[in-house]
């Protein structure tokens, strides 16, 4: 009799895949790229990615420094309830302060979360929360019925009622109903590029900032004693950055050869300058307002700072301005507008001083159309 599972002669059954010696003979693996959720994104585009950083900073800081005016429905307020609250949002923010913080987190996720507090018509104060905190508890019709806010462990659940006292702005996403799709995850394939790059350079530096070379020995074979004393003798005397371009002495018929850089390895520039521009033209910046070198779509610095504004900051502004005035006139039961006061944006002065000229200049125009033409109120206040 056989025992169950051993062959006859004894020798142990020998067991291997059919497919590992195809699987050992792979010589190149699959890139590895980072998680595309809003924590890991922060963390690898924006914490530790120079180019991420500064066009995110970019946008929020010159978003929020955009001057609003606000208007009812007998026309433009100077001085307003709303203007008072986003003056001082709540008692740790001020408006600079509130307000980049919600721009960012629109830019970081794709989604930006505020909460109302206080009862009574209009917030007492507006809080910015995270929106890697914050969830969607969609209803059996497919809109939010509520808010869930978790941290730790724990959650606070914001119930949507007649007026919701969570505010949800999102960026468009084609395949999302719920949530936003950010310039971040966009980018996030060429920060991955960007950030290996990085390393890379890293590793040139830690190696004397040159490239690497072999000893060749054209004499007797090295004892061991030898080979370990030279091998320590490079590791501490002639590597890193504070050792480059200290001689070495050879001796013993050994002689050093260097190796220049290969075609790859001088690329690795160039592969960083096109990953910090694709990462530049994902969040709408141009790249020379980045330092990102090689790039001559503007004629000049005024240029690009002029289609930054037009084409990224006020549209930005301008999205969210309308979701709080809609938001914040829902809870004050009263019609609420928002709106770019383009005349006191100085990357716009030269746009908006032409059409001044143009307009005053019209002489088939009244004085009430000029006005109204450029945003003004009627005369009289009427």
């Amino acid at each position: 009799m056989f025992g169950f599972g051993r062959k006859a002669d004894g020798a142990p059954e020998v067991k291997a895949s059919a497919t590992g010696r195809v699987a050992a003979m792979g010589t190149a693996g699959r890139p590895v790229w980072s998680p595309r959720d809003v924590g890991t994104l922060t963390r690898v585009g924006f914490t530790s990615n120079p180019v991420g950083f500064r066009a995110v900073k970019l946008i929020a800081e010159a978003a929020s420094a955009v001057p609003l005016v606000c208007s009812d429905v007998d026309g433009r307020m100077d001085v307003h309830p709303v203007l008072s609250l986003l003056a001082r949002p709540n008692g740790a923010q001020g408006r600079g302060e509130f307000l980049e913080a919600l721009f960012g987190q629109y830019l970081l996720s794709g989604n930006a979360y505020v909460e109302a507090v206080g009862a009574g018509d209009l917030p007492v104060e507006l809080h910015v929360l995270r929106s890697d905190r914050m969830s969607v508890v969609p209803g059996a019709d497919g809109w939010p019925v509520a808010y869930d806010y978790t941290v730790g462990g724990r959650a606070h659940r914001f119930v949507v009622g007649e007026v919701s006292p969570v505010l949800h702005v999102r960026a468009f996403h084609p395949q999302d109903d719920h949530y936003g799709l950010s310039p971040m995850q966009a980018a996030a394939t060429a920060l991955d590029v960007h950030n290996a790059a990085s390393r890379w350079s890293k590793g040139l530096l830690d190696n004397a900032a040159r490239p690497s070379g072999a000893i060749v020995n054209g004499g007797e074979e090295l004892t061991q004693e030898q080979f370990d004393r030279l091998s320590v003798e490079i590791e501490t005397q002639h590597q890193g950055a504070r050792n480059a371009g200290r001689p070495m002495l050879l001796d013993g018929g050994l002689d050093w050869k260097p190796m220049g850089f290969s075609p790859s390895d001088m690329e690795f520039q160039k592969t960083k300058e096109a990953a910090a521009r694709e990462i530049a033209t994902a969040f709408g910046v141009p790249p020379m307002m980045l330092g990102i070198p090689g790039d001559a779509t503007y004629a000049n610095y005024v240029e690009a700072n002029r289609a930054f504004y037009r084409l990224t900051v006020l549209p930005l502004v301008s999205k969210v301005a309308d979701a709080l005035a809609f938001w914040l006139g829902a809870h004050a039961g009263a019609a609420v507008g928002l709106a770019v006061d383009r005349d006191r944006v100085p990357a716009l002065q030269a746009e908006r001083d032409a059409e001044w000229q143009r307009i005053a200049s019209a002489d088939f125009l009244t004085a009430e159309e000029k006005r109204r033409m450029l945003g003004l109120a009627p005369e009289g206040g009427a």
